[in-house]
């Protein structure tokens, strides 16, 4: 797939594979001053994440979610060199409180920037659903890799054996995924309907200007196409 070079104001229905409007209440200037925090509970507005240069920024449900670990699993094997040639940051952001973000990278084994919105200020600035919605369509994430009786039974017991138990967030808040910057340009946006309602991460990161795309069976290998 090649890059795309032109502005995508479009929303992405992953179910159908249909292409339909941006949501018109989609306005980073609602949500750029919001404060995100980061490991160390530092924190700073949101805005800094896009505005020098084009972000991926994904919205993940909660750190106990078996569906975001996996995800966030697979965005651990993005090579960086694959980021740095498309000029591109890849950024997690997670609802939970600061204290939990450097157990889930060292969990995921995830490389990148993440950070955490504890008041779901963001999410609800930029209209992220509070629901889930299942379709008879739908298509789960292939990037989960857990039943769904198996990853919760393994949720259950993170939750368990972790020093400070919490739901580490809302366990209704669906996350979703945008592509914006530099500037306030949203280039894309995907809001999940429930838990495995991802956006495949090829298709992110085609969207935002890679070339290649990644397989994410089993390790992270480039197939040039």
């Amino acid at each position: 797939m090649a890059a795309v070079d032109s502005p995508i104001t479009k929303q992405v229905t992953k179910d159908a594979r249909e292409v339909g409007t941006l949501h018109a209440h989609i306005c980073l200037g609602d949500a750029a001053d919001r404060l995100i925090y980061d490991r160390h509970g530092i924190s700073f507005p949101f805005k800094k994440l896009y505005q020098d240069r084009k972000s991926v920024i994904i919205f993940v449900r909660n750190f106990l979610c078996y569906s975001c670990k996996e995800y966030v699993e697979d965005l651990s094997k993005v090579p960086e060199e694959v980021l740095k040639d498309a000029d591109i940051r890849l950024v997690v952001i997670g609802q939970s409180s600061p204290y939990h973000i450097e157990p889930f990278c060292t969990l995921t084994g995830y490389p990148y920037e993440m950070y955490v919105d504890p008041e779901r200020c963001i999410y609800h600035e930029l209209g992220m659903k509070s629901e889930e919605k299942f379709t008879k369509s739908a298509k789960p994430s292939p990037h989960v890799k857990s039943g769904i009786i198996m990853g919760q039974i393994k949720s259950i017991w993170r939750a368990m054996t972790s020093p400070i138990f919490d739901f580490q967030g809302d366990l209704q808040q669906q996350g979703g995924a945008i592509i914006a910057g530099p500037g306030t340009k949203v280039h894309f946006c995907h809001f999940d309907s429930n838990y495995l309602d991802h956006m495949p991460i090829n298709w992110l990161l085609q969207l935002a200007g890679v070339k290649q795309t990644l397989d994410f069976s089993n390790k992270s290998k480039i197939i040039h196409v």
